[in-house]
């Protein structure tokens, strides 16, 4: 069975989980920036604690850049990288045309998904979850422009529709580009309380929709 890299951090605000999200070149930037931006701000009301400790991780930690031209440096590589409590994959160009080709990130994202307890794709991330075999007898999806090549592709897979994203307990999937940051609020109310969610989205001034 998967545990948090502390078993006591689930319960334990004063504890920071640790989210990690993959890069490459030619990532989309607000697949990764914008999970990045709410990971990073939730905290726990009372003491201001952070609830999550936010890391990038590549394959080396050469200079990344994404798409557009943004410029990023990598916390770790994949031989540094500490356990990971959340490990979100990005999309763009770079995850559906030149990473779904690369074997050592696939070999290292199927370590991961034996290893961290969540494990999220947004945007066309999910190819490289797919390629990976890790949502072979899952409900997935992706952007909407991609999810009948994710159907073809992937006859394993079943594909979900009109959704902001997929929700399998250790593997989460997200549509399109900004439908990383509602994945991400998903996983604040899952984890910590509709309320720490919302708290985190007021301060963002983004407008989220749960049920307690």
């Amino acid at each position: 069975m998967k545990t948090f890299c502390d078993q006591d951090k689930k319960n334990d605000l004063h504890r920071a989980l640790t989210a990690g999200i993959l890069l490459f070149n030619e990532v989309e930037v607000l697949d990764f920036a914008g999970p990045f931006e709410v990971l990073s701000l939730a905290e726990d009301a009372k003491t201001r604690q952070k609830l999550f400790a936010v890391k990038t991780v590549a394959q080396t930690r050469d200079i990344i850049s994404a798409r557009n031209g943004l410029k990023v440096l990598p916390d770790y590589d994949f031989a540094t990288a500490p356990c990971f409590d959340l490990l979100i994959i990005p999309g763009g160009y770079g995850a559906e045309k030149i990473e779904i080709h690369n074997e050592t990130l696939l070999r290292w994202l199927k370590r991961q998904a034996d290893t961290t307890p969540i494990v999220a794709s947004v945007c066309t991330g999910a190819f490289l979850l797919a390629e990976a075999g890790l949502l072979d007898g899952k409900r997935a999806t992706t952007h909407w422009m991609d999810l009948d090549r994710l159907e073809r592709a992937y006859p394993l897979v079943f594909v979900a529709r009109e959704v902001k994203f997929v929700d399998e307990g250790n593997i989460l999937t997200a549509g399109g580009i900004s439908a990383g940051i509602d994945l991400c609020f998903h996983l604040l109310t899952r984890l910590f309380g509709a309320d720490i969610a919302r708290q985190t989205a007021k301060r963002m001034e983004y407008d989220i929709s749960i049920n307690d």
